[in-house]
């Protein structure tokens, strides 16, 4: 699943898709940020900020996995490759080494206990399927990347917005 090796179709195109989840009180309620990038003969050419928030109790492995998840949901073209940065080892590990094992033992891990958030895990596997290539690459969180940070305050943000919608509505 992980590759750099570039459709030659599209070797002048690609999505960059920076991604990060937050989580008050892990578990609490929690966030993504993401802002997804088209990039064509290396220059950014189209930027799209998401995010999304819930206030029920989540843990921040949750909300790393659903920013991955609600940027690919979001890609037009299924054919254009794709680097996914997270600065979760969570979520580059597991799509870059663990899957592939939880799948052969059941969805189990080395220590035969079930994976943790499989629903998510699941979810995003079958949508890589319908993807052009994806790499997978850890930035270092709060060191200063921008757009990690910027991903980070999106996703800050949307969680200060649904807990004052919720207490409002309370």
């Amino acid at each position: 699943m992980t590759t750099e090796i570039l459709n030659s179709d599209h070797n002048k195109s690609r999505y960059i898709v920076h991604t990060d989840g937050a989580c008050r009180n892990n578990p609490g309620p929690g966030g993504w940020g993401v802002v997804l990038q088209l990039e064509v003969g290396g220059h950014v050419t189209k930027e799209k900020e998401l995010s999304s928030a819930m206030v029920e109790a989540t843990t921040n492995n949750r909300m790393e996995l659903s920013a991955a998840l609600g940027a690919l949901r979001r890609l037009r073209d299924k054919t254009i490759p794709i680097t996914v940065r997270s600065d979760s080892k969570y979520v580059i590990d597991g799509m870059s080494n663990w899957l592939k094992g939880w799948k052969q033992n059941g969805w189990r891990t080395s220590n035969k206990k079930p994976v943790l958030n499989m629903d998510l895990w699941q979810e995003l596997d079958q949508l890589c399927k319908t993807l052009g290539p994806i790499s997978w690459v850890w930035v270092k969180g709060h060191s200063g990347d921008p757009l990690n940070e910027r991903c980070d305050r999106l996703a800050n943000l949307a969680i200060d917005k649904a807990i004052r919608k919720h207490r409002s509505l309370s």
